[in-house]
This record gives structure tokens, sequence and C-alpha cells, in this order.
């Protein structure tokens, strides 16, 4: 899989250390050989992979500098504060254990464009890569100070008020799944005051469960709120970009929740300002926006296209519905710890529960669901706007279908070989008959 979302594939089929090899050497191109920052999360294939990157750039005559484990938006901090000419994050996010993957960061700290993805992809497939001789290797350092870099950037936020939340006291469930979550998670929470009890915090990349987190994954996270009777649960993925939230009562609140959470407090200190989300995101934000005298832009799947979106429009927040929350302030790149410490000062200054707060949210069911990418694809996408006469067409990205208080949306995945189809409703029977109505279609041959 090559796309928005970086390469990635399954190791030892897809992905191996001659793919990842050619990928980095190619970028170690495109960053004129200069200074590239490297950072990984913890499955158990990333020391595999880390070698064969290492190997890529140094052979273009890159400066690499090695942050060893850490977030993924610890890597795009530290390329815009060092001034490199980009950096390569080894993760798959949320994809199963089997999966790795390289992303590529610009030198602003945001993932490649299309047209630099497409480009890094023309030096591999054209085969135009070039190596170094002995006398023009590049060098390898270690700097493994970002970590508590980025915690510190995160508590000095202006939207957070360490001593405020300090004072809550907020007991917190932490599920890290045994991925990057566990070197900097624990010990940012740990910093605004909260009793953290760990769950799966354990780096050594053996996932405790489906690492993407979603309801039916924080099963036992839910469980061990109730147990220790949490204030809330949070859960990371594997780097450390998305965020999921369980309420005091066990209860997972669902991915679309943090970014409308967030958004919701952000916009209520600063009313007016532009709000930036993908497409595929719940119209949760759109009502919240409204609520602020604001509105939502709306861009294609994928963190690059929402922080240039957000970059050009100077937009005060944006971010995905898959626990992606991008504060510009700090940086372009969805961030975990922004989204935590967001919620933990909502909670603060509300005084009020997760649960509560979650109930004040505007009431709409999301159903996801994925189907096998066919070659008839695009001739079904015809068929789907001819079977929804009614509805308002986007074909931004796939076809994404709006009606009075509904809307479907079916595209290809950036992460997996597969087709989603989403849609959200009033209710979660409208909602379920949506997506049914779209893999009728999609099913056809």
């Amino acid at each position: 899989m090559v796309g928005v979302s970086g390469v990635r594939g399954v190791v030892g089929e897809s992905l191996t250390p001659d793919v990842v090899m050619k990928y980095s050497s190619a970028f170690g191109m495109l960053c004129q050989s200069g200074k590239v920052v490297l950072g990984r999360d913890t499955r158990v294939s990333g020391e595999m992979v880390r070698a064969a990157v290492v190997c890529g750039l140094l052979s273009t005559g890159c400066e690499v500098i090695d942050l060893g484990i850490c977030a993924t938006p610890t890597v795009e901090i530290a390329v815009r504060e060092l001034k490199a000419n980009g950096g390569i994050i080894i993760t798959a996010s949320h994809n199963p254990i089997q999966w790795n993957a390289l992303k590529f960061v610009g030198a602003d700290g945001i993932f490649l464009s299309e047209r630099e993805g497409r480009r890094l992809s023309d030096l591999v497939e054209k085969d135009k890569v070039k190596h170094g001789g002995w006398n023009k290797l590049g060098k390898l350092k270690f700097d493994q100070s970002w970590t508590e870099k980025h915690v510190k950037k995160v508590l000095r936020l202006s939207h957070i008020n360490v001593q405020k939340i300090k004072k809550r006291k907020f007991r917190v469930v932490l599920d890290c799944v045994n991925g990057a979550g566990c070197v900097i998670s624990p010990r940012f929470l740990r910093a605004l005051g909260c009793k953290v009890i760990e769950l799966n915090c354990k780096p050594d990349g053996n996932f405790a469960h489906d690492p993407e987190p979603i309801p039916r994954n924080l099963t036992s996270l839910c469980q061990a709120v109730k147990k220790n009777n949490a204030d809330l649960g949070f859960a990371n993925d594997p780097d450390v970009d998305r965020l999921a939230i369980v309420s005091e009562k066990g209860v997972p609140l669902g991915e679309e929740a943090t970014l409308a959470l967030a958004t919701k407090f952000v916009l209520s200190r600063k009313p007016n300002s532009k709000v930036v989300a993908n497409i595929s995101t719940s119209r949760m934000l759109d009502d919240i926006a409204k609520e602020y005298n604001t509105r939502v832009y709306r861009t294609k799947v994928g963190e690059a296209h929402v922080a240039r979106q957000l970059k050009k429009i100077r937009g005060v927040i944006g971010g995905e519905g898959n626990g992606g929350v991008i504060l510009p302030e700090l940086h372009y790149g969805r961030d975990a710890l922004v989204g935590m410490a967001l919620i933990l000062q909502y909670l603060a200054e509300s005084e009020k529960s997760a649960s509560r707060l979650f109930s004040e949210l505007p009431g709409y069911f999301m159903v996801k669901r994925k189907a096998r990418l066919t070659r008839n694809f695009e001739t079904n996408l015809v068929r789907l706007k001819r079977s929804f006469p009614r509805g308002r067409m986007n074909p931004l990205d796939g076809i994404r279908i709006d009606f009075e208080d509904s809307w479907l949306h079916i595209r290809k995945s950036n992460t997996e070989p597969l087709v989603r189809v989403i849609a959200e409703a009033k209710s979660k029977r409208e909602a379920s008959e949506l997506v049914a109505d779209g893999l009728r279609i999609l099913s056809k041959s």
C-alpha cells in the first residue's frame, strides 16, 4: 500500500528489507542528503525495519537523528524544531501486528502531500535512486530527549492550566496497547497530577488486543475503569496519534467523540474560529461549529489533507473522527497528548463528568463497515449515485451522499486494500440501513 499515509504492508511479504531500503533511499534523495529525524513504535518488526531505513538514508548521505521508540507526533515536532529536511516514522499505526510501515514527514513537520508522495514513488518505480560512495555517506546520531520536550510543550499550551487540572486529582486508566504510548503517556498524565492506572503499558510491541482504539477493542479498559472507580479511561493507538475515551461509567464514548469534545472546548474559548475535518468525520462538528458562529472545512481523508487545510485557512483546531486531534498552536499533526490535555482541561473547568459532557454533544449514530475492493468499484460508485437521486453528491474522496439528517460515505482505504462504508444518522437503524444499501450496491458484479 503506497499513498498519503505512507508505505505499508505485511512484514516479510509485501514489506521487505529491500522495499524499505528503496523507499528510505528515495526519501533521502528528496531530502537532498540533509538532516532526517527517525522514530518508531514498539512493533516487534521495528528493529529490522529501522536497520533498513538507516541503511537507505546513510547511503544517500543523510544525517540521521534517531529518536528511538517514540510517538509519531514527537517526530513531527522534532523535524520542525531541528529544522530538519524531513522525518521517517516506522509505524503501521492501527494496523495489526504483522504490518509495519514508513510514514514520511516533510520539512514543515507535516506528512507528505500527494504530489510529494508521487515524486517519492517515481524515484523507486523508475529506479532513479542513487547511492553515494564511501566518502559521501551520512552519519547516525541518537537523541532520546524529544519525548520529554514533547511533554513540556503540551503542558505550556495556552488552553492548558496545569494547576487547575492537578487540583482535580483525576484517576485515569491508561491503555497503551504495549505501543509507543508507554514511553510518553504515563509520564505526561502524571505531570498533570493524575493518578494513573497503567494497562498494557509494557513497550514490547506484543499488542494485548487489536490495536485500533475502537469500542470493541476496549473491553479490558472499560472493566478497569469501573474496577478502579476511575474518572475516565484513555486509549492510545500504537503510535500515539489517536485517542479514545471511556467514561467514568466504563462506557466507550466512540472515537468520533474525541475530536467533538476537544473542538467544543476550544471553540468555547475561541468562538468564530475555523475548524477543519475530513469528509468522514461526524456531523457533530458542524452542529458544534454552528453553535459558536463558525463552520467546518472538509477535506479528503488523511492527516496530511487536514493539516494543510488547517494551515492554509489558519484554523484553530482540526482532525479526524478516528480520535485524531490537531491543534496548530503546537504542531500540524494528530496528537493523543494534546487530546488528553484538552479533555482533562474541559473536565476541570466544567466540573462535569465525562459521561455528562458526552451527553451534551449533538446526538448522532455512526456505523462503519469494510468491504472487499473489487474491479467493479468505480462502476458501482456510478450505480450508487443513481440509487440516491435526492442526495447531495460530494465526489471529493470516493463519494459522500448527504441527506437532511444523515449521510453515506464510500471510499477506498488509504491504509488497507479494502473499501470503507460509513453512514451517520439520527438513529442507529437508519445509519445501518444506509450502510446495508451501500454494501449491497458495491457487491454487484
